[in-house]
């Protein structure tokens, strides 16, 4: 990645951005990165400047831009419905009921449309500067990132007070933290954007206050400390969350934290001994939400992972690790039709898509076979229920 200087400051800014690639790039490298035959923008290039030129035409939208009746929250304020809940049929002016892994299309859905839509251009956009140098690029993502994080009439506020709401019940949930598990990406495309010209450092200082402020609010609230417990996915989402925005800013302690309770919580209480992940293989998805929680205990890996903490390799006493997780799944991603367990109620047609934990497993583990699979598979998922579970679309963000 070129970096161009703006004066001292702009060196200086230039200089973090690099020792954050380092960062990156070292835990690769010490787990076998370079020993396959993987070259991620040369197979992502067209799919990007497709993209990317797609994307430059469209006009920032924020959460502003629309609004529901039921929201217990204001115009800054993001807002959405749990998935599965619906109207009872004995009373349906009442509170909803639960109909699990059953979504409600009446839910109102448009926050989470417009951050996705927001997500995957950045995304494009940073993936588009990073492999081309170009600052057009660079310029139209700073723009949206602009309006989602500076501008006081767009901003969102950094809370997820009043996300999958149940109404009649709650006016929001800890569960809805992971309706922003696609500001993953939009971190760390802020990191590779770090540099660019067009990223003033100001917008950078103002955009990296949101991120510390929401961080903040996701480790005391009382929301975010209710999915930090859950004993599934959302814990695994809430830590890879933590991770992304923690690297962003720099907060050393939240990363060594997150390190700690991969190692201690996450693995020890959602992998069983063969691989599994037993509290998904429960549920009424349990393709998805298996493939889901993988992914999220991958990329918490590649974010974590350092030269003297690679948590690619962390075993626990019993052998339980990340290498178990993949070779359990891995057979069922490259033939479905072998799945022993019940089939997801929804949406079972979709999966797989492609998961970049098979790359950054290939890559930690020198596995070319994963790297085949990841790029056999499905990049740009058109599935409303799918792309909700793909947080990361661009992977050549996440390699040197």
């Amino acid at each position: 990645m070129t970096i161009r200087s703006r004066g001292k400051q702009g060196g200086l800014r230039a200089a973090f951005s690099l020792c954050l690639g380092f960062m990156l790039i070292v835990p690769a490298l010490l787990s076998g990165q370079g020993s396959v035959n993987v070259d991620v923008a040369a197979i992502d290039r067209g799919r990007i400047l497709t993209g990317a030129e797609r994307y430059f035409q469209e006009p920032p939208m924020t959460v502003t831009a629309f609004s529901s009746p039921r929201s217990a929250g204001g115009v800054h304020e993001f807002f959405s419905e749990g998935d599965y809940w619906w109207p009872d049929p004995k009373n349906p002016e009442g509170p909803y009921i639960q109909r699990d892994g059953m979504t409600n299309p009446d839910n109102f859905t448009k926050h989470r449309e417009m951050m996705q839509r927001f997500c995957k251009a950045v995304s494009t956009l940073a993936a588009a500067y990073k492999i081309t140098h170009d600052e057009k690029f660079a310029a139209r993502a700073v723009k949206h990132l602009r309006a989602w994080f500076v501008d006081d009439s767009t901003k969102m506020f950094p809370h997820l007070k009043y996300a999958q709401a149940i109404k009649g019940k709650l006016t929001g949930r800890g569960v809805g933290i992971i309706d922003t598990i696609h500001l993953i990406e939009v971190a760390r495309s802020v990191e590779v954007l770090s540099g660019s010209a067009s990223l003033s450092a100001a917008d950078e200082s103002a955009i990296k206050r949101w991120f510390s402020d929401y961080l903040a609010w996701l480790m005391t609230h009382p929301y975010g400390i209710d999915e930090r417990e859950a004993k599934n996915n959302h814990g695994t989402w809430w830590v890879t969350q933590v991770a992304a925005f923690a690297h962003l800013v720099g907060d050393t302690s939240a990363l060594s934290s997150c390190r700690v309770r991969f190692k201690t919580v996450l693995l020890p209480n959602q992998m069983s001994a063969d691989g599994s992940f037993p509290g998904e293989l429960r549920r009424t998805k349990p393709y998805n939400y298996s493939l889901f929680s993988l992914d999220g205990m991958g990329l918490i890996c590649r974010i974590l992972s350092t030269p003297g903490d690679n948590l690619w390799e962390f075993t626990l006493p019993d052998g339980r690790n990340m290498r178990k997780g993949m070779e359990f799944l891995y057979p069922y991603i490259v033939d479905k039709s072998k799945w022993p367990y019940p089939k997801d109620v929804m949406c079972f047609e979709y999966f797989p898509v492609r998961l970049p934990t098979l790359l950054f497993a290939g890559i930690a583990y020198n596995e070319q076979k994963y790297i085949e699979t990841w790029k056999k598979l499905d990049p740009d998922p058109t599935n409303a229920e799918v792309q909700r579970n793909v947080p990361v679309r661009q992977s050549v963000l996440w390699v040197e």
